[in-house]
């Protein structure tokens, strides 16, 4: 049951993600909006942009793949109908054969590499032949801009772990804290992390959002983990909240994260989120880090969800107020 407390929180109405809303998630946990769109035209070139930039690695390359094969057997049918004797140097002699070689010509010339063993003949097959060098000129450009686009985007890799906790904190209390890493090389500088609470509380229409103080929400270097920390203590929302409570108010806590890129210079932000059901009670974080005996220090990033179970301490149970001195808001 919560205790009676005198809360310092300050609602927060404004974040963005709406009060109502269903009882899944916000905010995925690869910091994705849990959003669909619908109602939209089915074509929507505005969009192709940004997708060939976000869609997974393997995903795109089998489209580029897909789209090349594609485009020389459109083209290898086309020359099989203009006709086989219009391309000079063919040499097979049935149907499935000079299909091939019509094929491998069309990837030659689409890519404007051309042997010179086969060549066209005529005004209709120079005519096609000229017209698809024009288009992998085009093609090419476009699949080497998206390449680049991709490599050269900038964005936070940053590595959370998987369950936030309910831990021991200073001066016998508690403390609610989750973990986060860079997973490459690179340096993060400036770092400074955000986490606002959404609960739907009883007898509310809808979801309430509070800021959540951190013990520390900035840091200047970043080449180690960083656990972060929210004290449950008498200013939190969360203050005298049982597991259960924060299962049934569809406890969610968001994460946003804004660092400074050292490699590409630019300012880089990540998401993600943590619900009631991945929060871990009694447990703290395993270091990640050992020293070495050359001085240097190594992290572990397979550890990034290791707990080891702890037994938590005792709530204090603040005095109730009454009278002249209770808090309204309360």
């Amino acid at each position: 049951m919560r205790i009676n407390r005198r809360t310092n929180s300050t609602l927060t109405t404004d974040l963005g993600l709406g009060t109502k809303t269903g009882a899944g998630r916000s905010i995925n946990k690869d910091g994705s909006f849990n959003v669909k769109r619908i109602g939209l035209p089915r074509f929507r070139p505005y969009e192709y942009y940004d997708r060939l930039i976000l869609m997974p690695w393997g995903k795109f390359l089998l489209m580029i793949i897909s789209f090349y094969v594609l485009l020389n057997f459109i083209f290898a049918g086309i020359y099989v109908l203009i006709g086989v004797e219009h391309l000079m140097g063919i040499t097979a002699q049935n149907p499935a054969d000079r299909f091939l070689e019509a094929f491998f010509f069309s990837s030659q010339t689409l890519t404007t590499l051309g042997y010179g063993r086969i060549s066209p003949v005529g005004t209709l097959a120079s005519t096609v032949a000229a017209f698809e060098s024009m288009l992998g000129l085009l093609g090419f450009a476009m699949a080497t801009g998206l390449l680049y686009g991709r490599f050269s985007k900038p964005k936070a890799n940053v590595l959370f772990s998987t369950h936030a906790i309910v831990a021991p904190y200073r001066d016998n209390q508690r403390g609610l804290m989750f973990r986060m890493t860079n997973k490459r090389s690179n340096q993060l500088i400036e770092v400074e992390v955000d986490v606002t609470l959404a609960l739907v509380e009883p007898g509310a229409s809808g979801r309430s959002f509070y800021p959540l103080n951190l013990e520390r929400k900035k840091i200047n270097l970043f080449p180690l983990s960083w656990t972060l920390v929210h004290p449950l203590d008498e200013s939190s929302p969360l203050f005298g909240m049982s597991e259960q409570e924060m299962i049934d108010q569809q406890l969610e806590l968001f994460i946003l994260v804004k660092a400074f890129d050292d490699s590409f210079s630019q300012t880089v932000y990540c998401r993600t989120s943590y619900r009631a059901e991945e929060i871990i009670w009694g447990a703290k974080f395993v270091p990640m880090f050992s020293l070495q005996a050359d001085g240097s220090t190594n992290i572990d990033m397979r550890l990034i969800d290791a707990v080891e179970h702890v037994p938590l301490p005792d709530l204090i149970a603040v005095p109730e107020l009454t009278g002249a001195d209770e808090d309204p808001t309360v």
